[in-house]
């Protein structure tokens, strides 16, 4: 299962939410599950319970330092494929570059 999910707060004193993304994005590190972070999204691989308690776990670290908090998430879930994190990409850029 690869999941793309963006927590954030809503609410509060500040417009800042780097700090509180900052610890999500901690929470999925230190998962030990392959990941990867860009500007909109936090990508993360593995099994459905364990995904999805890396997702909520990461969801509730940013609840604590906010009244109200946004959860986008979208999954591909194809059982019995690992990797794709990086397959997926690798299969694009292999198509770019001519190869396929």
């Amino acid at each position: 299962m690869l999941v793309a999910f963006s927590v954030s707060p809503l609410g509060g004193e500040s417009d800042g939410v780097a700090a509180a993304v900052a610890e999500a994005v901690r929470v999925v590190r230190e998962s030990g599950l392959p990941n990867e972070t860009n500007a909109m999204f936090t990508l993360v691989e593995g099994e459905w319970d364990e995904v999805m308690a890396v997702v909520k776990k990461a969801t509730e670290v940013v609840q604590a330092t906010a009244p109200r908090v946004s959860l986008v998430l979208k999954a591909d879930i194809r059982p019995g494929w690992t990797g794709q994190l990086t397959a997926k990409v690798e299969r694009v850029e292999r198509h770019l570059a001519g190869e396929a």
